[in-house]
């Protein structure tokens, strides 16, 4: 308990909730952060009922999110919320001063070259440590916004229309925000912390009472366009992302503690315990680590859920869909049989982040400059990279088994169980050897980690390509499955769409 304290008064946000922490056993800012959203998703419910844009003004519903995002920050962070205010001020000056042509290009520049000093500069004051002052999370949470915003504008007031994706067309801004919009934004309490980032238009609907309506009839006129659909209410949604956080909260308290991840590198561990143990203890450890980020990702959207923020559409049962700024599809995650469909389910924003900014936009190579923009706003600690690297030969040899293997476990149903039970459980065991150097961190644990594990899964992958791809095409096999060519494909998996309708409304 000692050692517990004496870390925890290195934080340079709040110490009002020291005796909680001390209480409790848990560090500093775990308390400070849990906090901040519990007071989140009351004031969110605050927000909806007595900010409501049928009765508020935009500037109020602004201002107001904007000081609530400002505040917890400095309850979280102390002076360090400087550095989070600096980069918004500056990515702004860009936007308004800097030639339109190039807004883009230099918001880009500016904020990863600061978010990547930050993020050295953690890797020194930490020593790979993840402490109380780490204001990294929401930095990169700015980073998306001010960077998707920029080229944003960009389309709206540079390019043609018809030179424009159907996406791009979709969230293109044609007039640049004023500062208040461009602060709340970016600031606002709903996902200051943990995210999500989400698309600017979309934002400034909800605030001015138009995302509702636009999501559920596809009308894209009238400012009181929230008159003309009854409006649903997200309690139902509200309440299951609750309940999945409690079951997360108690996952995390239990297995987390139970399975810590550094035990793979123990030498006592790896020298005494047989290879299969080592294999199950590696699995077992990287599913007690992921509650964490359920819980942190599913509150989030839960909190933005009650402030009345996240509506996607009608779904074919006409119930109302909140998931449109969901960052993981549990079910999905813990279910997937391909690499690709746990990584579309994985920081779901994130990756359309990289998609908006960078896979659509460049102009050759675009996966591996996509691979390397994540990796830059992931931060410097070489695990990261260890992580990336090791996920390319992995995704070619998935889907090189694809294209290759699967069309002969289709002929039945038995068949085609057996076949995705043993994806499911290659799928996961390659997730965990994946993932093991992005929490390992350093570069001594993640190579006796490796060592530990032969290297087998980058042998299994590499010489799977090259087998596999010398071998005979099989008939029937196109270059047109559904699958984009790289070893990395931000695209979200294809999901039935969700229609604008306002037939069938449930109000809630």
């Amino acid at each position: 308990m000692d050692e517990l304290t004496t870390s925890s008064f290195k934080t340079t946000g709040s110490k009002w909730l020291l005796p909680v922490s001390d209480f409790f056993g848990f560090p500093l800012d775990q308390v400070n952060f849990l906090a901040c959203q519990v007071f989140a998703l009351g004031a969110a419910f605050w927000f909806r009922f007595y900010l409501s844009p049928h009765f508020t003004s935009p500037v109020v519903r602004h201002a107001v999110a904007t000081l609530f995002g400002l505040s917890f920050v400095i309850f979280c962070f102390g002076w360090y919320a400087v550095h989070i205010s600096i980069l918004v001020v500056v990515c702004y000056r860009i936007l308004v001063t800097a030639d339109i042509h190039n807004i883009h290009r230099y918001t880009m520049i500016m904020a990863i070259s600061y978010l990547a000093v930050c993020q050295v500069s953690r890797v020194f004051i930490y020593n790979y440590g993840i402490l109380s002052t780490d204001f990294s999370g929401p930095l990169m949470i700015i980073t998306q916004k001010t960077t998707m915003l920029s080229f944003q504008v960009h389309d709206g007031m540079c390019k043609k229309r018809q030179d424009l994706t159907a996406d791009q067309r979709l969230h293109a801004v044609d007039s640049k925000p004023s500062l208040i919009e461009y602060l709340s934004y970016n600031l606002n309490f709903l996902s200051i912390l943990v995210g999500p980032c989400s698309h600017f238009k979309d934002y400034i609907d909800f605030i001015e009472g138009r995302h509702v309506q636009r999501r559920l009839s596809g009308s894209n006129t009238g400012q009181n366009g929230y008159d003309k659909v009854p409006e649903p209410s997200p309690m139902a949604a509200v309440t299951r992302k609750l309940l999945i956080c409690g079951v997360c909260m108690v996952l995390f308290l239990t297995l987390t503690k139970a399975f810590p991840i550094t035990y793979n590198v123990d030498s006592h561990f790896i020298n005494e315990a047989p290879f299969l143990t080592r294999l199950a203890y590696a699995f077992f450890s990287i599913q007690a680590a992921r509650p964490k980020f359920y819980f942190a990702w599913t509150v989030a959207d839960a909190i933005n859920n009650a402030a009345g923020y996240g509506c996607k559409g009608v779904d074919e049962a006409g119930q109302v869909s909140w998931d449109l700024i969901s960052n993981i599809s549990i079910w999905e995650i813990e279910t997937a049989t391909s690499f690709k469909k746990f990584i579309d389910n994985w920081n779901i924003q994130t990756g359309v982040w990289l998609k908006t900014v960078c896979y659509d936009r460049a102009s050759c190579y675009p996966t591996a400059l996509t691979f390397i923009l994540s990796a830059l706003w992931h931060g410097v600690y070489p695990g990261y990279y260890f992580t990336f690297i090791t996920a390319i030969p992995i995704t070619l040899a998935a889907r090189t088994v694809r294209k290759n293997v699967r069309q002969y476990f289709l002929s039945s149903h038995p068949v085609k169980l057996v076949y995705d039970v043993v994806t499911w459980a290659a799928t996961q065991l390659c997730i965990c050897y994946t993932v093991m150097p992005f929490l390992l961190l350093a570069v001594g644990p993640t190579m006796q980690y490796y060592r530990s594990m032969y290297f087998h899964i980058h042998i299994i992958s590499i010489l799977t390509v090259i087998v596999l791809s010398q071998s005979h095409k099989p008939r029937g096999s196109s270059s047109s499955n559904g699958t984009k060519p790289g070893p990395y494909d931000p695209h979200p998996q294809a999901q039935p769409q969700l229609q604008p309708s306002n037939n069938n409304v449930k109000r809630k």
